[in-house]
């Protein structure tokens, strides 16, 4: 089974921006579709957003629709969230996911009970 590490969290002024990196070993991305999901204090994980493999479909959620992008370099194994225009509700723990499963479409597949491979997550702050 393969290892994810994120990088990139800190602390930002809403408005401001952030780029997280999530680097595999051990798997590829040709076979794996990996996912961004955060955690805020109290509440449960929920998902971000996804890219496939292959095609690279992505999805996002709602909340950050527009502000956020996700993107991948196959060759450096790494996903990258750009996060843009960001509020203080987007403050959490942002975890890099990795699965196999596949639901039919990328929608479905990103939830979090879909993956069983995870990084050690980095915190995200969106405060004055």
């Amino acid at each position: 089974q393969g290892q994810l590490v994120e990088f990139g969290g800190g602390l930002v002024q809403p408005g401001g921006s952030l780029r997280l990196s999530c680097v595999a070993s051990g798997l590829s991305l040709d076979f794996y579709n990996i996912g961004w999901f955060r955690q805020a204090p109290g509440k449960e994980r929920e998902a971000v957003s996804c890219i496939s493999n292959g095609r690279g479909d992505t999805y996002y959620a709602d909340s950050v629709k527009d502000r956020f992008t996700i993107s991948r370099d196959i060759a450096k194994r790494t996903v990258y969230l750009q996060m843009n225009t960001l509020k203080p509700e987007d403050t959490g723990v942002y975890y890099c996911g990795a699965t196999s499963a596949w639901l039919g479409t990328i929608e479905p597949t990103c939830a979090t009970r879909y993956f069983p491979t995870w990084g050690q997550g980095t915190q995200v702050t969106v405060s004055s």
